[in-house]
């Protein structure tokens, strides 16, 4: 009898168990790019790598609110990275492109898109303060994101605990990491990998260069003015040998003379031959990505145009591939500006905007 008891409690104990075991599996499936470019000079942690169920739970993650670990203060990093600019803010809420976190305060500079970024090896942010060499990462910005006061302002353990609440994330998470606990390091990883899966390559010029469509006259010639050293734009932004359509690097583009107070290159590499240097943004949806430059201060692209037209600034510190500079500008023609416009338009993608790859899964 005592046998048959203890039988009954094993198979008890058991069963108990068996049903506390997730009912899902962890089978990671590498994520395809699906895009040639670049192979070989991917940004992806050995410690991260991209997966369909991974990409999949940092969508998710991108676009919860309860991330910024306050529900009185919900905010997400859809809440400024929107899709349809290119996943920048855009000017609609935010007219000179500096989204107002939950503390009050502005962003130091406007955003820039997302899009791409698993080809950036150089460092994130206009500065570049994030970079590999610092060990810091896309998974970083994650956690600064969430309690930077222009930003979300919030607290993490109060983010995880209200990611946890909702018992759709078990499953998720369990599928892209193999457990359903959850913490802050696994939630970074996630959105990294989504971050990372934003890639932009449809435009009507990336159809030119498949044979699949034709530019008109005006575009064509907006082609070969950008790529010559009339222009002189394919120093900063490549040409179509590089469809990146930047170099990654940090370059000043003349835009002024006074660089104190500027929070630029040379506050993170204490060169002060950096000074004025940020980002090359890249040119792919330049269309929907208003307002221009680190600080929104060309709020359309004719406003861009006309800079590099008429109005270079010299100072020591120009980068010597800017060669236009000493002529204080480009000095096209009106008809010049209109085909290099002309030009610029055809690196939109708009099945980008409608993608639902990176849409918001929680409608």
């Amino acid at each position: 009898m005592k046998q048959l008891l203890l039988f009954f409690a094993v198979l008890m104990l058991l069963s108990s168990c068996a049903s506390k075991m997730p009912q899902y599996t962890y089978e990671p499936v590498p994520y395809e790019l699906g895009v040639p470019f670049f192979p070989d000079s991917v940004n992806i942690p050995a410690n991260n790598p991209m997966t369909v169920d991974g990409v999949t739970l940092g969508r998710y993650l991108f676009y919860d609110q309860r991330l910024s670990g306050d529900p009185k203060k919900p905010m997400s990093c859809a809440t400024c990275h929107k899709q349809e600019h290119s996943f920048e803010c855009g000017t609609e809420l935010f007219p000179d492109g500096r989204p107002v976190g939950n503390s009050g305060k502005k962003t130091p500079n406007v955003m820039l898109s997302l899009i791409n970024l698993v080809w950036n090896n150089s460092g994130y942010f206009w500065n570049g303060y994030v970079n590999k060499e610092s060990g810091k990462n896309i998974e970083t910005t994650v956690t600064m994101a969430i309690t930077a006061p222009h930003e979300m302002d919030g607290d993490i353990n109060q983010a995880v605990k209200l990611i946890k609440k909702d018992k759709r994330y078990r499953e998720l998470f369990y599928k892209a990491f193999g457990t359903d606990e959850i913490d802050i390091d696994l939630i970074s990883k996630a959105i990294a990998q989504f971050v990372r899966s934003i890639v932009s390559f449809n435009s009507k010029f990336d159809r030119f260069m498949a044979g699949e469509e034709q530019l008109s006259k005006s575009e064509m010639r907006g082609l070969m003015l950008f790529t010559t050293e009339r222009a002189d734009c394919f120093h900063c932004h490549g040409s179509p040998a590089l469809p990146l359509w930047t170099n990654n690097l940090f370059m000043n583009n003349a835009k002024d003379i006074d660089f104190e107070g500027q929070n630029d290159r040379s506050a993170v590499t204490q060169n002060p031959l950096d000074k004025g240097k940020y980002r090359v943004p890249t040119l792919r949806n330049i269309e929907f990505t208003a307002p221009y430059m680190h600080d929104g201060r060309f709020k359309t692209l004719d406003d861009v145009l006309e800079f590099y037209n008429n109005g270079l600034k010299r100072s020591p510190y120009i980068d010597p591939l800017s060669i236009n500079t000493n002529h204080g500008g480009m000095h096209l023609s009106a008809q010049d500006l209109k085909d290099l416009k002309a030009f610029l338009l055809t690196l939109s993608d708009t099945a980008f905007l409608k993608d639902e790859r990176y849409g918001n899964p929680w409608k």
